[in-house]
């Protein structure tokens, strides 16, 4: 099975689970603040994945790290999957529960990518016609990309709307170039 699989059927119990125990928005946050503490330490996703370090050991690294700063429902969701040897599919686990949450919260991931950084009030207003056009919340992610001369390029969902310069001067490149053929 790959990690992905294994990871949603976790996430989706971890879900199931706080939902139980009323502490959705608490695990989200867990969630959230595990994930940046490993991206911010990789070694820490090195020690869970590694198969020769103790669960023992890998609990009581979980416990000094995160210690108080995360639910019950958390600390007892970390410790079980790493004494059941699954620690190399946290990282995914808590993607994917991001993903389930955002979901059930009707919450849309969408990224931009521009040439130069958008200012507040660009941000603001890509995400207020984002949402006009789909409905619902939106969390957008902006990212600079100099590639791609001007314009943007917004990605919601599976869908992608390229109004870039450097996709245009493809365009016309090709289209110069058919033109020359004919």
């Amino acid at each position: 099975m790959s990690e992905v699989t294994v990871a949603l059927r976790y996430a989706k119990a971890l879900i199931d689970l706080a939902a139980e125990q009323n502490a959705v928005e608490a695990v989200k946050g867990d969630m959230e603040l595990f994930l940046k503490t490993v991206k911010a330490n990789p070694e820490l996703g090195a020690v869970l994945a590694n198969p020769i370090i103790s669960h023992s050991k890998k609990v009581n690294i979980l416990g000094d790290v995160f210690g108080a700063k995360v639910s019950k429902v958390t600390t007892a969701f970390l410790n079980i999957m790493v004494n059941k040897g699954r620690g190399e599919v946290l990282y995914t686990t808590a993607n994917e529960f991001i993903g389930l949450y955002d979901v059930k919260n009707h919450i849309t991931n969408a990224r931009v990518t521009t040439a130069s950084p958008l200012s507040a009030a660009n941000k603001q207003k890509m995400l207020a016609d984002v949402q006009a056009a789909i409905g619902g919340t939106v969390k957008l992610t902006d990212k600079v990309d100099p590639k791609l001369i001007g314009g943007f390029v917004l990605t919601v969902g599976d869908r992608q709307v390229d109004t870039s310069i450097a996709t245009s001067l493809k365009k016309l490149k090709k289209d110069f170039a058919q033109a020359a053929t004919k």
